[in-house]
């Protein structure tokens, strides 16, 4: 009987620094790290959770963009600080799905086991945008018969290599058999400013970014990479309905931390992220440009993330992506 109360009371003090610290949570400001550049939506969506967050949880989220390598270089600031909480970072399709397969051992952290899934948030479809002065099509199959006519001549940009565009652009270009060059950038806002140039041709891209200039005539859209259409272009057709079939591919966004974190503290995390994308302004933000919530819970963020790391180790080698 006493070694049993002994078992007890050990474990729950165990338990207590645990659920001091998310009582505690939190002390101080909270660094969130975008390792893309600024402008793009995973930096909207950013911003807008920091801004939630500090007005909800009285302290301050700020976000920080730390760039380069495809998201690697952000990521792995974060998988290598500590996991108390006051480090996370935004996560993606690119640094949790496609990086890991694409970059293999060249990676200096382990996607899995170096950080904890807090809550995968949203999924972002993209969208394959042109620049109509620069490619005069006006459909898919166009575009395709003008790149075969025009060998490594069309260049598309992306935000970064390894991230949902670029692979998006890999895999149009083995489906469809042309020859078009990539261009990454830090960022989608950076490669958005040079599509709007001419000083490339296309893009695969998040709506967010390039809706504005859809509807402003500036850009014109040709299909959506998912195999749905999405809420925002309701109108536009998948490419895979435009004669590449089994064309699914869309990005997904969100929150995560080093691993080691306490347990409370994700949960409290998860919490607040959830309460903060179901409030009306801010969901009907993020749907108006093109972001579909799902807001996750712990267990099945850790899941989801785990079969993304899968799915898209599939789809680089299906696409013959290579690191840049």
């Amino acid at each position: 009987m006493k070694r049993r109360s002994f078992l007890i009371a050990g474990s729950f003090a165990a338990l207590v620094p645990g659920l001091a610290a998310a009582q505690d949570y939190p002390a101080k400001v909270v660094r969130i790290v975008n390792p893309f550049g600024a402008g793009g939506a995973l930096d909207q969506l950013a911003r807008s959770l920091a801004q939630k967050m500090s007005d909800s949880m009285g302290q301050q989220f700020i976000v920080e963009n730390k760039t380069g390598a495809g998201g690697n270089i952000g990521a792995d600031f974060v998988a290598k600080s500590p996991g108390d909480g006051y480090t996370l970072i935004m996560g993606s399709s690119a640094t949790h799905g496609i990086n890991p397969t694409l970059y293999g051992a060249q990676l200096p952290f382990d996607a899995q086991k170096d950080f904890t899934p807090i809550s995968v948030s949203v999924i972002q479809k993209n969208v394959l945008v042109i620049n109509p002065a620069v490619v005069p099509v006006n459909n898919v199959q166009e575009l395709i018969a003008f790149a075969k006519a025009n060998p490594g001549k069309l260049s598309f940009g992306s935000a970064g290599t390894g991230t949902s565009q670029h692979l998006s652009g890999e895999m149009f270009r083995s489906m469809a058999g042309v020859d078009i060059v990539h261009v990454p950038y830090k960022g989608s806002a950076a490669a958005m400013t040079d599509l709007l140039g001419g000083q490339i041709a296309m893009m695969f891209t998040d709506i967010p970014v390039s809706l504005p200039h859809i509807k402003a005539g500036k850009l014109k859209v040709l299909g959506v990479t998912s195999a749905q259409p999405a809420a925002a272009l309701p109108d536009v057709q998948p490419l895979a309905q435009q004669g590449l079939p089994g064309f699914d591919l869309k990005a997904w966004y969100g929150v995560m931390g080093p691993a080691n974190m306490a347990k409370p503290v994700v949960e409290k995390l998860n919490a607040e992220i959830t309460k903060a994308l179901k409030s009306p302004d801010l969901s009907q933000s993020l749907e108006s440009r093109g972001m579909e919530i799902i807001a996750l819970d712990v267990p099945q963020s850790t899941a989801f993330v785990k079969s993304e790391m899968e799915r898209w180790a599939q789809a680089v080698k299906v696409s013959g992506a290579k690191a840049q």
